[in-house]
């Protein structure tokens, strides 16, 4: 142990949302598996959803202890009650460790919480910024935040063009971009990510090299980062996490057991996995559609549901699909994607589904609905040539034969020996940056070396 000790001691905090918690805590398991101590900073109300090996987790308070940021029920009321009570929460955490054998010398702190890194500083310990979306989506952000572009984006301005994206139309675009005051504490909130990024020790990215480095130099004036992705749990790639086959937070109960064996008695590639993530509210009359689209099309589906979305389901729907199609609340999206028989993922293209499905190979159906999800589907479908994005309709709603038209290119055409054959080459490239001497590895192993030079001094060694 005493080894392990003099590698350093990092605090990883998390905005405590699942889409935010699993990729920092996936970080906080490859620094463990260096040698480095790593414990979780995370919300009271979050706390009793996460268990993982050999990381320790704390609490902080973000003034909702009992219901979180529903019990508060605004965004911008939220973050203040956090800003406040979290950096309060979190110096007495790093002044409880400062007396202990194993002081923090480092917070690597969700992007979306920069006040973290005053609390670091205010103690004379390195803050790392760790930003959960794709690199190209930070690049837009951080062009705005610093003046360079301008709101509105409109149709007329497009396609945008900055250093190192490719064009982008304007559906490719973060779907607020064009109309910033439709919620403007949740682009306050994206656009402070950047605020006090230039006092940052380090700026981390989960995503890797070859899928989008030239995206991030084209941005590394002001937005420096490090790409450490993907932060997928290391059964599913390089395998050097012993025992690593899910993330280790759920906030939701998933019923994996009962999917794998429904997906056992399936053929190879036949099933469709469709999910939405866990943000995500759909209309009724897109629910309805998706509906149809999956009865007609005679395939095989697995599809999430959430509870709450339950109720909008076709009164008809779950007895007419029995035989092909199974509705569950949620499971681990990870061990769905690695089965044999899932061909093809339905999926809102929410940065973490897209670099699960990616990193195990699996063809997309992109169906975006907001914010990144609409540019994370050009790229899966026009960069990475990983799949198709499904186009909506007037009024926004992607109609049965488009999902269907979608489902037959990427199941059955020509041209999902193709996908699938880009998909491989992207798993592969995702395996290759994560293991021993890859990219994101040495990206990593960077970060523990400078951290163990500094705990040794921190301790007199």
């Amino acid at each position: 142990m005493e080894h392990k000790q003099m590698k350093g001691h990092v605090l990883v905090l998390p905005y405590p949302s699942q889409g935010h918690i699993n990729p920092l805590l996936q970080f906080a398991k490859r620094l463990a598996s260096k040698g480095v101590k790593a414990t979780l900073a995370t919300t009271h109300y979050t706390l009793n959803s996460i268990s993982a090996a050999h990381i320790a987790v704390e609490p902080i308070s973000d003034g909702f202890d009992e219901g979180g940021f529903s019990q508060a029920g605004n965004v911008d009321f939220y973050l203040k009650s956090f800003r406040d009570h979290g950096s309060r929460t979190l110096a007495e955490l790093i002044q409880k460790f400062s007396n202990s054998v194993t002081p923090v010398n480092c917070v690597v702190y969700d992007s979306f919480l920069p006040w973290a890194l005053d609390v670091a500083k205010q103690h004379g310990i390195y803050g790392a910024a760790f930003f959960t979306n794709s690199a190209t989506v930070c690049s837009i952000f951080a062009h705005i935040h610093h003046g360079l572009l301008t709101l509105p984006l409109t149709p007329e301005t497009t396609p945008l063009l900055l250093p190192g994206l490719p064009p982008l139309n304007f559906p490719d675009l973060p779907s607020f971009l064009g109309f910033p005051d439709s919620y403007p504490a949740y682009l306050a909130m994206k656009l402070s990510q950047y605020s006090t990024l230039n006092q940052a020790d380090w700026v981390f990215s989960n995503t890797f090299e070859e899928l989008e480095g030239k995206e991030a130099r084209g941005v590394s004036e002001i937005w420096p980062a490090k790409l450490i992705g993907p932060m997928v749990p290391s059964a599913y790639l390089d395998e050097r996490i012993k025992g690593d086959r899910g993330y280790g937070s759920s906030l939701w109960k998933p019923l994996s057991e009962e999917c794998i064996e429904w997906l056992e008695t399936k053929p190879s590639n036949s099933v469709i996995y469709v999910s939405f993530g866990s943000m995500i509210s759909l209309s009724e009359e897109q629910i309805a559609e998706l509906a149809w689209g999956l009865k007609e099309s005679n395939m095989y589906f697995l599809w999430v549901v959430r509870d709450s979305e339950q109720q909008k389901l076709p009164k008809w729907f779950l007895d007419s699909v029995q035989e092909k199609g199974k509705v569950v609340t949620w499971c681990n999206q990870l061990e769905m994607l690695a089965h044999r028989t899932v061909g093809c993922f339905v999926t809102h293209c929410g940065w973490n589904s897209t670099l699960e499905g990616l990193s195990l190979g699996v063809p997309m159906i992109g169906v975006p609905k907001w914010t990144d999800q609409l540019t994370d589907a050009k790229f899966v479908e026009e960069i990475w040539e990983i799949g198709v994005r499904a186009k909506e309709d007037e009024v926004g709603v992607v109609r049965k034969d488009e999902l269907l038209r979608c489902l037959k290119e990427v199941m059955e055409g020509e041209k999902s020996k193709e996908i699938k054959r880009n998909a491989n080459k992207w798993r592969d490239s995702a395996m290759k940056a994560i293991n021993e001497g890859g990219s994101s590895d040495k990206c990593i192993n960077e970060f523990v070396q400078h951290l163990m030079a500094s705990y040794q001094n921190l301790n007199g060694l």
